[in-house]
């Protein structure tokens, strides 16, 4: 537990989707080991449970929800759960995603991608809002984090769909931020992208993936190569060297809990959280 004076998490109640693996299961751990009291939630209830198996053997506090975001009930359930198990819900995180990129040409194998991506990406962000904003605007106050993308900063080759729900993501939390000021802040996260998560799974077509590399796509191949077989210069693997190739899922986790991590009356509305030296030209 960290016992710092500046820690704005211990204490907060904190509803985390998409919490089984990858950033939402992070957020989770890194949250709880600074003394939040974490809702750990996932389509996947078993991972769910695991996430908040390991917070408790690791002497922290949650609770496990099964929820697909998609359904309106399974995230109300999820903030019942932070209701009824600690009185309050003070922060959430939309973190559940998927990233179809496709072409528009790739439309009869994507479409069934597609049709997730506008549910989840879109459909599960207002689901969480909608679940938390009663009881945020009845405490007086709260904090809803939005995890967007940088493919959301406009349109781009292979991301149409994608871009369209990310950028979905912002208008949405612009519009609540307005709405709610004073009660409730709002920041939209900017991630770049973060090799080594479960997050590629969903492209329907890796030739897609050009339209975050543009002009440094052939370096960017390189740079791969020597990633995945150990190779990457020292420089580029030292994150206190500007040439800092790519993130890893925790250095993204740590920013985020870094926008938790601040008193209420300050609020990050925008955050792009990108390595030094990447090759991503969004």
């Amino acid at each position: 537990m960290h016992d710092d004076e500046a820690n704005h998490v211990t204490g907060k109640v904190i509803v985390v989707t998409g919490a089984g693996g990858g950033f939402g299961r992070l957020i989770s751990e890194m949250t709880a080991a600074r003394g939040a009291m974490v809702v750990a939630a996932d389509v996947d209830g078993e991972a769910a449970a695991q996430t908040a198996k390991d917070i408790e053997a690791a002497g922290g506090q949650a609770r496990a929800v099964t929820a697909d975001v998609t359904r309106k009930a399974d995230v109300d359930a999820a903030v019942r759960t932070a209701i009824d198990a600690f009185g309050a819900v003070d922060v959430l995180v939309n973190n559940a995603g998927i990233m179809p990129l496709a072409f528009f040409a790739d439309h009869a194998q994507a479409g069934d991608a597609w049709d997730r991506a506008i549910d989840i990406n879109i459909k599960g962000v207002v689901n969480g809002i909608a679940a938390v904003y009663d009881q945020m605007i009845e405490q007086g106050r709260g904090h809803i984090v939005n995890i967007s993308s940088i493919y959301g900063n406009g349109g781009s080759v292979g991301s149409g769909v994608y871009s369209a729900t990310k950028a979905a993501v912002s208008v949405l939390s612009d519009a609540l931020r307005v709405e709610a000021q004073g009660k409730i802040k709002v920041t939209v996260v900017r991630p770049t992208g973060v090799p080594g998560t479960n997050l590629a799974s969903g492209i329907v077509n890796f030739d897609a993936f050009v339209g975050i590399t543009g002009q440094n796509t052939d370096r960017y191949g390189t740079h791969v190569g020597q990633w995945l077989d150990g190779s990457l210069p020292p420089a580029a693997q030292d994150i206190d060297d500007v040439a800092y190739w790519t993130l890893t899922p925790e250095d993204l986790a740590a920013q985020i809990v870094a926008v938790i991590d601040t008193p209420w009356g300050l609020d990050i509305s925008d955050i792009t959280v990108r390595a030094t030296g990447e090759d991503y030209v969004l």
